[in-house]
C-alpha cells in the first residue's frame, strides 16, 4: 500500500472521532445539593449629561464567593455573572435572553448565563433565577470596561474598580432578587438590596391578576433639578422622577387594536390601588394588587383583549382633576408630583395626539396571551412587580405553568 494512502487512511477514524467528539461537546453544570434561586438586576441606569460626562459606565462582573491572588486581585469566584449592564424595561415571564449570541452584553443575571436555573416551584416558573448555593456567601460587584473581554482576562489595572462587597445569607429552597442600585443622586453612592420573593407561597388565585410596586429611586432624585435629569422623551411623565410617597391608581381599557379609543372597563376607572414608599435600604416585599382576569363583561373566559393604565400621584391630587393627565409630558415637567405607564400589546406601541395615553411610559400588557391547548390564544394571569428607579420603570412578569399547545 501507498505510504501517504495509508496514513490519510489511518488518519479517518481519528478525524471521524475528533468530530465526533466536538459534536457531542456539552455544557457541564456543577451540581448545587441545597440550593437558592437568585436573580440579579443591575438598577444604575445612568445617563450621560455635561454635568456627570466622567461617570463611569455601570457595565458589571459579579463575582459570589470570590478568589483573589497574592496583590488581592480577582482571580475566579465559585459563580461568575460577567457583562451585567444595565437592564431592559420588561423583564418577561421566561428567559427570553438565553440563546442570544448576538452580543455578549447580559441584561440580567443569570439571563444569557449557561447555569442551573429554578424548578417549577407551587406552580411557578422559576427559570429566569439561577440556583446558588444557600447560606452566606461573599458578593462582590467590579466595573468593567464596556467590550466583550471576560473580566478575568482583562488587564489587572482593570479588575480592581470595586462598587459593592458585602455578604448575603440565603435560605435553602427560598427565592430572592438582588439589585445594584443608586443609594443617593448627590452623593453618587450606590449599594445593593436584597429582596426574599414570596409569591409562590401564596394562595393567589388563576383568575386575578396581581401586582406590586416598589420606588428604588435615589434619595434627592426627585428634588434635583431637571437639567439633571435624563432627557430622553420616551421616559415621558418620568423623566422628572417620583416623589417619596406616591398614590398609585389604575383604569382599565378594553382593546388593544386602537387604544385611543378603547373604552374603559365598567368600575375600573382611576381605582385607588395602594400607596408606595421610596425605600433602597430595605428588602421587605410590598402587598400585592390584584384585579381580575376577566374585568370586562364581553369576554368569553378564553381570551380577553383588555390592558392596564397605572397613575402615580402625589398625595393630595385627584385622579380625575389632577393638572397632568391632560398635558404633553414632551415639552413640560411633573415636578415629580405625577407619573403614568400604560401596558398594552409588547410594549410597543406610538400614540400620537392623545395627550392623556402619551404621558405615559408603554410597557407590554400584564396579562399574556398564548397558544394553549385547543385555544389560540388564550389568556392567562400572571404575578407582576413594577419597579420606579429615578426616570426609569421595570416590569417584571412571572407566570404559571401553562398548558401544552395542542397542534393539529
Amino acid at each position: 500500500m501507498n505510504r501517504k494512502f495509508a496514513t490519510a487512511f489511518m488518519l479517518v477514524p481519528a478525524l471521524l472521532m475528533l468530530l465526533l467528539v466536538a459534536a457531542c461537546n456539552k455544557i457541564e453544570y456543577t451540581q448545587i445539593k441545597e440550593p437558592a434561586y437568585l436573580r440579579v438586576f443591575n438598577d444604575l441606569n445612568y445617563t450621560q449629561n455635561m454635568d456627570n460626562k466622567n461617570n463611569k459606565y455601570p457595565s458589571l462582573c459579579m463575582i459570589i464567593n470570590p478568589v483573589f491572588d497574592a496583590k488581592g486581585i480577582p482571580t475566579g469566584g465559585q459563580i461568575v455573572g460577567d457583562f451585567l449592564d444595565k437592564r431592559e424595561p420588561y423583564a418577561p415571564p421566561y428567559p427570553s435572553h438565553a440563546g442570544n449570541s448576538s452580543s455578549v452584553q447580559n441584561p440580567e443575571y443569570p439571563g444569557k448565563e449557561p447555569v442551573l436555573v429554578g424548578p417549577i416551584l407551587n406552580g411557578f416558573d422559576l427559570s429566569s433565577w439561577a440556583q446558588v448555593p444557600s447560606g452566606k456567601l461573599r458578593v462582590v460587584f467590579y466595573y468593567r470596561p464596556y467590550n466583550s473581554a471576560p473580566f478575568f482576562s482583562l488587564d489587572e489595572s482593570l479588575k480592581h474598580d470595586l462598587l459593592a462587597d458585602t455578604t448575603i445569607d440565603l435560605s435553602t429552597k427560598e427565592v430572592y432578587t438582588l439589585h445594584v442600585l443608586q443609594k443617593d443622586f448627590i452623593t453618587k453612592k450606590t449599594g445593593l438590596l436584597l429582596r426574599q420573593e414570596n409569591f409562590y407561597k401564596l394562595s393567589l388565585s388563576d383568575s386575578l391578576v396581581y401586582v406590586n410596586f416598589y420606588n428604588y429611586s435615589a434619595k434627592g432624585f426627585a428634588e434635583a433639578d431637571y437639567s439633571l435629569k435624563p432627557q430622553n422623551v420616551s421616559l415621558a411623565s418620568f423623566r422628572s422622577g417620583i416623589k417619596d410617597r406616591m398614590n398609585v391608581f389604575l383604569t382599565l381599557y378594553d382593546g388593544q387594536t386602537n387604544p385611543t379609543s378603547a373604552p374603559i372597563v365598567t368600575g375600573y376607572n382611576g381605582n385607588y390601588l395602594c400607596s408606595i414608599n421610596r425605600n433602597t435600604d430595605s428588602g421587605e416585599v410590598s402587598p400585592y394588587n390584584q384585579f381580575p382576569l376577566w374585568a370586562s363583561a364581553g369576554t368569553d373566559g378564553i381570551k380577553t383583549d383588555v390592558w392596564q393604565r397605572f397613575e402615580f400621584l402625589v398625595p393630595g391630587l385627584d385622579i380625575v382633576s389632577n393638572p397632568y393627565s391632560k398635558t404633553n409630558i414632551g415639552t413640560s415637567q411633573t415636578y415629580a408630583n405625577y407619573a403614568s405607564v400604560n401596558c398594552l400589546l409588547n410594549g410597543k406601541v406610538t400614540i400620537g395626539g392623545n395627550f392623556y395615553l402619551s404621558n405615559g411610559v408603554f410597557l407590554p400588557n400584564l396579562l399574556v396571551s398564548l397558544h394553549s391547548g385547543v385555544n389560540n390564544p388564550q389568556t392567562f394571569a400572571t404575578v407582576n412587580t413594577i419597579e420606579v428607579v429615578n426616570s426609569n420603570i421595570y416590569l417584571t412578569t412571572i407566570q404559571r405553568k401553562y398548558p401544552v399547545p395542542i397542534y393539529k
